[in-house]
């Protein structure tokens, strides 16, 4: 058969886009930051961690180093700075405002100029399609590079152990990713676990962990936290100790020891390569593609 024939002039397409294996691209494209190491342009993915932990605090600390191109964490450098839209479900304004106010005194920056637009509603309901409508409009008038969203759990009312009642919200974000070019930041909660990777321990579904292009997980241990990025197409970096501290203008978090890049780990148990099967996949995939690409039997993906 020969190759397929493009549309000539301006006639519509009908059906789906398609190219010939010679026009697809011949590399990996270079990844490309929105904060340096940290998270990707244009990514979707979660900060998680137990409760009291610091997620909400590196979740805006994150906003803060967008919103005015300053380095998160005083030393990630924000590589595409501008405008942040979120929502705080489980904080009072004057909450978000003090902590606000002292990550940007932290990082250097002008409180007052914060290119941050704070959601002003008492709820908002991701499986609402009124809601998820009225977000929609308000990310297309913001136009955002990073929207923050915290806590998941109370931005919904289904079952987060169900991959069918879960999904259709994570779609729903990876569509406004698309779409809007911005970035999605979940705050979630975690579960108390000895899950061997962190994004194991992660409330709910496996949908969740696999949905994240980049993912934050805060640990706590002893008087310490500890950070763990994870990516979908680049290297993470070595275990991260940060701290909450309060120099006099509010608490921030700030970086106790230098950071390092490390190799991606490759998985020993079939339970772990069943997880970044399914973290590396950018689709739902069938028990038997998982069990092929993992390399595991049938009981295990089962149990997985």
């Amino acid at each position: 058969m020969g190759r397929a024939r493009k549309a000539q002039g301006s006639t519509p397409v009908k059906g789906f886009p398609t190219r010939s294996p010679a026009d697809l691209e011949d590399r990996p494209r270079q990844q490309q930051w929105l904060v340096d190491g940290l998270w990707g342009r244009q990514a979707v993915g979660i900060i998680g961690g137990e409760p009291k932990c610091g997620k909400s605090f590196l979740a805006l600390d994150l906003a803060v180093a967008v919103a005015a191109g300053v380095p998160c964490l005083r030393r990630f450098e924000t590589d595409q700075p501008g405008p942040v839209l979120m929502y705080a479900a489980e904080d009072a304004g004057h909450i978000v405002r003090r902590r606000l106010q002292g990550i940007a005194a932290a990082a250097g920056a002008d409180f007052q100029s914060l290119d941050i637009a704070v959601i002003d509603a008492p709820v908002l309901r991701l499986d609402h399609r009124n809601d998820r409508q009225r977000l929609q409009e308000t990310v297309e008038r913001i136009r955002p590079r990073l929207v923050v969203l915290d806590p998941l759990v109370r931005l919904h009312g289904v079952d987060e152990n169900t991959v069918a009642e879960i999904a259709p919200i994570l779609g729903f974000l990876r569509d406004l990713q698309r779409r809007f070019e911005a970035a999605i930041l979940l705050v979630h909660h975690a579960r108390k676990s000895g899950a061997t990777r962190p994004g194991q321990a992660l409330r709910g579904s496996s949908e969740l962990h696999a949905w994240g292009d980049s993912n934050l997980y805060l640990r706590r241990r002893d008087r310490q936290i500890l950070m763990i990025v994870e990516h979908r197409a680049a290297p993470g970096l070595n275990d991260i100790e940060i701290e909450l501290a309060d120099d006099g203008e509010g608490p921030a978090l700030r970086l106790r020891h230098a950071v390092a890049h490390e190799a991606v780990p490759q998985p020993e148990s079939p339970e772990q390569r069943i997880v970044q099967v399914l973290a590396q996949a950018e689709e739902p995939l069938l028990q038997a593609e998982i069990r092929n690409r993992a390399g595991a039997r049938n009981a295990t993906v089962n149990a997985a």
